[in-house]
């Protein structure tokens, strides 16, 4: 669904990627980790065509530098980091701008439109919630409603940057929940995130970056070593399992 080859992007004066190839199937998850600063929304906003980038960038086979706003839509759906909700509308109404590229509006919804509309706000248990004002709920409520947002959309892919920050741990593992049923139907995730064992619990598997390179790429207890995660971060760090789960322990 995603592929970049050898893609570098120029900040400034600032190299914010620097010869990253990579790739991301159908059916799968693939999680972006490194400290701030490691290039990871850069990557993500080139893969998008978003950004100006050198290399080659194919959505679904084709350059999404070429595509019309509303083509790429159809292919990702992209979350940013934050995203703003600063209008007093509804949940449901927001939800409902994820079918602007299918030819809807939220008052103007077909019976399919308001289907994925009401999909959405279920997967990402918002029900109790649709009629409220965007402006008067939480932040971790806004947040949801703008994965709903990019559920309704109903594209293949999934580009989400950093979808659990500001999330309390429960609500953080049912974004992971919604992304795996997501991939499960045969679409595909790349998110970013700084919680590596939430990563690595989740992602078929992990990128980890640093200074705009993939210093590794695979199966988390593979690809999180203790030195790839040193050379990361700077500290002294493990990835151990615990019954089913993996985490990881950073030393001072």
């Amino acid at each position: 669904m995603l592929s970049l080859r050898d893609v570098s992007v120029d900040l400034g004066r600032t190299r914010a990627l620097d010869g990253v190839s990579l790739s991301v199937a159908p059916g799968e998850i693939v999680a972006l980790l490194g400290p701030n600063g490691a290039g990871k929304t850069t990557l993500l906003r080139a893969a998008l065509g978003l950004i100006e980038a050198r290399g080659e960038v194919r959505l679904a086979d084709r350059d999404p530098r070429t595509l019309s706003a509303r083509a790429r839509a159809l292919l990702a759906a992209y979350l940013p980091q934050r995203p703003q909700s600063i209008w007093p509308i509804t949940v449901e109404a927001l939800t409902a701008l994820g079918r602007f590229a299918h030819g809807a509006a939220p008052d103007r919804l077909g019976i399919r439109d308001q289907a994925a509309v009401d999909g959405a706000i279920a997967a990402c248990a918002l029900n109790e919630l649709r009629t409220r004002r965007m402006d008067a709920i939480s932040g971790g409520e806004k947040a949801r409603a703008h994965l709903a947002r990019a559920l309704a959309q109903q594209a293949p892919l999934l580009m989400l940057d950093e979808p659990t920050a500001g999330l309390d741990p429960a609500q953080a593992l049912g974004v992971t929940d919604i992304l795996r049923r997501h991939a499960s139907g045969g679409g595909a995730v790349l998110f970013s995130t700084h919680d590596i064992a939430l990563a690595a619990g989740t992602a078929h598997r992990v990128v980890l970056m640093k200074q705009g390179r993939i210093l590794a790429d695979g199966p988390a207890e593979q690809a999180l070593t203790r030195e790839a995660l040193a050379s990361a971060y700077d500290r002294n760090a493990e990835l151990s399992r615990h019954g089913d789960d993996l985490v990881v322990i950073f030393r001072r």
